[in-house]
């Protein structure tokens, strides 16, 4: 059957695929995408393949028909379970056709409105309960709304009203086609007929413009998956409610994924009787203490010169991990350090250059790291700024001498092992000014990634897996022949009478078989055996009886 022809599309004409209107309950969509209304009350969900098309060629919203540009779509994020049903990321319910559902349009994240309404706006909690993003009132959409009986009547939307073409040049192609519902093979003759036929009913479509149209798809896609990244602030993580859908082979937490507890105190969830460990995330695996080991390096290079700084994860890898995605992002550079104080310390990091801006790679705060032997014990020693206890953002300072009293509130991440004689002394010889700000500008113009300790980490880890699974591989198949030997250490020898070097030997097999060969063959004796046998062979000696003890039976007294 061609598209939009089958039972399904007579019994849900909301989610035939020449509407672009979709039921929210029943979303099939791998991309859905949200168009606001212009107040940001309530919105449309629509399917990302068809609504930019009708948005190049009418440039309108649809169901409104105000005007709409593809940049202004919302990309969604749903949450489901392990029956792939769309559930409420916080109390697991799943939508159904009468639930209240909302959006933040800030984020994209879907609620049921209950949830948003008790955990959010009773509780006077304005961030996101998924990726704790900040948001207002404002930035609360509706999806659906089960009580408003008109935003289901699909009879006022522009596009029916107007009976305005929603197919694309591939449906309509298909659908012009009068032998897509033949059966060709049994007209015989007539077959050609119709395809001739064919031929001349269906339209000239360009297939340089239907590559444009996947491509502009796509990076459309690309440009909203992205449009968190771009603000400095990283995408949250997707929720993994099945952690036996995980990797056997990824790294495991120490606690356990809670979802036997929480089907049993919950019935929105899928009962649960074993309690697994719950799966840990690439970034979550390598921010353990003490796990990477090696030191990373980066050069800073400043208007003054460069400054080689060796970073240390194995006691602070969050700050460690925070400086290396800030320096990959290019988030410092041009940034300047904005005070200076001859022998205490040179400050820096902060975009706005007011000692009150910046932000971590996580757009939010983290913890202070002490667990290590770091102090602030000499020269050169890289710290995190902050305002209190666990304020830690992109701000850090380097010392230009010990500073003992420092210890235990600021995170030690890293020192300056080159440039602290030379590029370092002419910083702190630069005069400042009002609230300690250098009067000549000192920036730091590019942060180059030496050595990424975390990469580096994961690249051993490859090697040892793919090494271990070669000696798993070769002892399944019987071990190297230098491994074989008994249990007292002797070499085993192979059955055609060789050791393990090659080296030939009578076998525990072997040397019969091949004493039988040689019996069974030519003499190569020359004939010194039957010599022997006609002189005779030497008579074997006699052992020698050896006394035993006692007095034996008296026959030479």
């Amino acid at each position: 059957m061609g598209k939009g022809t089958g039972p399904d599309h007579l019994a849900h004409p909301e989610l035939c695929t020449d509407k672009l209107y979709v039921s929210l309950s029943k979303l099939p969509l791998p991309a859905p995408v949200l168009t606001a209304s212009l107040d940001y009350t309530h919105g449309n969900v629509f399917d990302i393949t068809n609504i930019l098309p009708w948005i190049k060629k009418h440039g309108t919203n649809p169901v409104s028909g105000a005007s709409l540009r593809s940049d202004e779509l919302i990309k969604l994020k749903f949450t489901k379970n392990e029956d792939g049903e769309m559930v409420d990321p916080v109390t697991f319910k799943v939508f159904t056709d009468n639930t209240h559902i909302v959006a933040l349009k800030n984020t994209g994240n879907v609620f049921t409105f209950d949830t948003v309404e008790r955990l959010n706006i009773k509780a006077k909690n304005w961030r996101d309960l998924v990726s704790e993003d900040e948001f207002s009132r404002k930035d609360i959409i509706v999806l659906q709304d089960p009580k408003n009986i008109e935003s289901r009547n699909l009879s006022s939307f522009k596009y029916l009203r107007d009976g305005t073409s929603t197919l694309t040049p591939e449906q309509q192609a298909e659908r012009s086609d009068p032998t897509r519902n033949v059966n060709a093979s049994a007209l015989g003759n007539g077959a050609s007929v119709l395809k001739t036929r064919s031929k001349k009913a269906a339209p000239d479509i360009n297939p340089d413009a239907l590559s444009a149209n996947r491509d502009s798809i796509a990076s459309t896609l690309k440009s909203l998956s992205q449009s968190k990244s771009n603000d400095g602030s990283a995408a949250p993580s997707s929720v993994i409610l099945d952690s036996s859908k995980s990797s056997a082979n990824a790294p495991k937490a120490r606690h356990t994924t809670g979802q036997a507890a929480a089907s049993l105190t919950s019935t929105g969830l899928t009962p649960h009787t074993s309690a697994s460990l719950a799966t840990l995330t690439k970034e979550e695996y390598l921010l353990r203490p003490r796990l990477v080991k090696h030191p990373g390096y980066v050069r800073i290079e400043t208007t003054f010169g460069p400054l080689g700084v060796e970073l240390y994860p194995m006691h602070a890898p969050k700050a460690v991990w925070n400086f290396i995605q800030l320096a990959k992002q290019g988030y410092y550079n041009g940034v300047g350090f904005h005070r200076s104080i001859r022998n205490f310390m040179l400050q820096g990091g902060d975009p706005t250059g007011t000692g009150k801006g910046g932000k971590s790679c996580w757009a939010k705060y983290f913890e202070d790291e002490f667990d290590g032997p770091l102090g602030h014990s000499e020269r050169g020693v890289m710290s995190m700024a902050n305002k209190g206890k666990n304020t830690n953002t992109s701000q850090f300072f380097i010392t230009y001498r010990a500073c003992k009293h420092l210890d235990r509130k600021h995170t030690v991440f890293g020192k300056v092992v080159e440039g602290a004689d030379t590029t370092l002394s002419r910083i702190e010889a630069v005069p400042t000014g009002e609230a300690d700000r250098p009067k000549e500008e000192v920036l730091m113009k590019e942060v180059v990634l030496v050595v990424d300790p975390f990469e580096e980490f994961l690249e051993k880890e490859k090697e040892g897996r793919e090494k271990e699974e070669v000696e798993r591989e070769i002892k399944r198949q019987g071990g190297r022949d230098e491994d074989k030997v008994t249990w007292t250490g002797k070499r085993i020898r192979t059955g055609d009478g060789r050791g393990a070097n090659g080296d030939e030997g009578g076998g525990a097999v072997g040397k019969y078989l091949k004493a039988a060969t040689t019996k069974l063959g030519e003499d190569t004796s020359n004939g010194k055996e039957t010599q022997e046998e006609w002189e005779g062979a030497e008579e074997p000696r006699k052992k020698i009886k050896v006394g035993g003890g006692g007095f034996g039976n008296f026959d030479n007294w």
